[in-house]
């Protein structure tokens, strides 16, 4: 039975998809959801001057609006309907992740089931409304005080009937993308916000490709830069490939069993652990609370006057927090090593697992079951969750001060590095589960046929 698992493993390639009817429905749907994402990123808000949008585009331009920019890949530049994109999402979900591991009541709830994480999704989904009607009503607020060229209003009739309208269709267009997110992983590969992610990261990489090349032929970057640059990302997309299936196994066994022969033998398995066991939630989830204030608060002081002290205290604000700065690379850091451990504790419980090897007869080796093997689990997680934390923010922070550092005109850095190949990864390893069970099911069939025939 090895051998035949280990030949349908060795099958997996590009022509079992001509089987696996399934399976190719799956990737077109899933494709189809990402075009419908591609094709709302040029809708632009109602109220909006189309002629205006050459000026909206460098709103942030050379600020940390660009790489929320490129998280909706380029909704934001062009004012469109999904402009927010899927962050408030995130960053209502990390304070939904951190209530629930604080306060009793929601922890209970969380221990519930599938009961418990509904309505848990549900408290996020509030949240996600919430703040999209924050950051679209200042959004909205600044949008009017902004003009185009040649003097061209950015909003054709400002007031409260645009500002209301925006806020809704900010929303709307947000929760229709958590909606289409959802339809993705219930119907298609992969993880559906992931992939919305992602998408709109490699929806700009033409732009960035774009700006390198054309800023070596003009002049303004130096060929040794370009090459550096070229030689960057593809030493960060090996080592994130790698590093991202590296893992501790920790050898289990299990009490010794009378085989069929009589004899006595001991069943081992192995607890993988992974080097990054928070995967991209870290990168993502500090992003996300850094672009929270710094929306609002640079979309607010377009609207404050920039001589009064709330104005001011505004202006310095984005200037110390903007892309590349030392503030925001070492809150930017800080945030992806918090992440790292919150998420790794959330995902994984030494206690549970130890109890559960303890009620299945496993054992570590030289650890005595229960609190020891417990403590044990901790102590190994954590040197390695030191490790991943230090990789993640090596790969997300350095490339992109680098990045700032040498006036690079793009931010394809680390952070979108890692999601894309990441996330390509995971939805890889998917489509070949697919494959598997399909070959399985095939296997298991023509094992029932040739039953009935004898």
């Amino acid at each position: 039975m090895a051998s035949r698992a280990d030949n349908i493993a060795s099958n997996l390639n590009l022509g079992n998809f001509a089987q696996a009817t399934e399976l190719r429905q799956r990737i077109w749907f899933t494709i189809g959801v990402l075009i419908v994402f591609r094709f709302l990123s040029f809708v632009p808000l109602p109220g909006i001057n189309p002629k205006a949008l050459d000026r909206l585009a460098e709103l942030g331009q050379g600020g940390v609006l660009d790489m929320f920019n490129m998280f909706t890949g380029g909704a934001l530049a062009n004012m469109s309907l999904i402009a927010l994109g899927v962050m408030p999402y995130i960053t209502a979900s990390i304070v939904v992740q951190m209530a629930s591991a604080l306060h009793p009541t929601l922890a209970a709830m969380k221990k519930e089931g599938a009961t418990g994480r509904q309505r848990l999704n549900q408290y996020t989904r509030y949240g996600t409304v919430f703040l999209c009607a924050i950051q679209g009503w200042f959004l909205a607020t600044g949008l009017e005080t902004f003009a185009g060229n040649e003097g061209i209003a950015a909003v054709v009739n400002p007031g409260y009937g645009f500002r209301v309208g925006a806020v809704i269709s900010l929303v709307g267009g947000t929760m229709f993308l958590l909606w289409l997110g959802e339809q993705i992983t219930a119907r298609g590969i992969g993880n559906g916000v992931s992939l919305i992610i992602m998408a709109g990261i490699v929806a700009q990489f033409p732009t960035f490709a774009t700006n390198l090349f054309e800023g070596g032929r003009t002049g303004s970057i130096a060929p040794t830069i370009i090459i550096g640059f070229i030689i960057m990302v593809a030493v960060l997309i090996l080592l994130i490939s790698f590093v991202e299936r590296a893992q501790r196994r920790l050898l289990i066994q299990y009490p010794k069993r009378a085989t069929q022969r009589g004899m006595m033998q001991a069943d081992n398995s192995y607890l993988p652990l992974k080097l990054n066991t928070a995967g991209v939630i870290p990168p993502i989830f500090a992003s996300s609370l850094l672009l929270l204030p710094l929306t609002i608060t640079q979309f607010s002081s377009s609207s404050v006057d920039t001589t009064s002290t709330a104005g001011s205290w505004l202006v310095t604000l984005n200037q110390y927090l903007a892309h590349g700065q030392p503030i925001y690379m070492a809150l930017y850091a800080l945030g992806i090593i918090f992440f790292c451990f919150f998420y790794t504790a959330v995902v994984f419980d030494p206690e549970e697992n130890a109890e559960n090897l303890k009620k299945n007869g496993g054992f570590i080796p030289g650890i005595r079951p229960g609190k020891r093997t417990s403590d044990y689990l901790e102590y190994v997680l954590t040197r390695i969750t030191v490790v991943g934390a230090i990789y993640l923010t090596v790969v997300c922070v350095v490339p992109e001060y680098m990045i700032a550092q040498t006036g690079i005109p793009l931010f394809l850095g680390g952070t979108s590095l890692l999601i894309v190949v990441n996330v390509t990864v995971d939805t890889i390893s998917q489509v070949q589960s697919h494959l598997l069970a399909h070959q399985y099911g095939d296997l298991i069939k023509k094992a029932k046929l040739k039953g009935r025939t004898r």
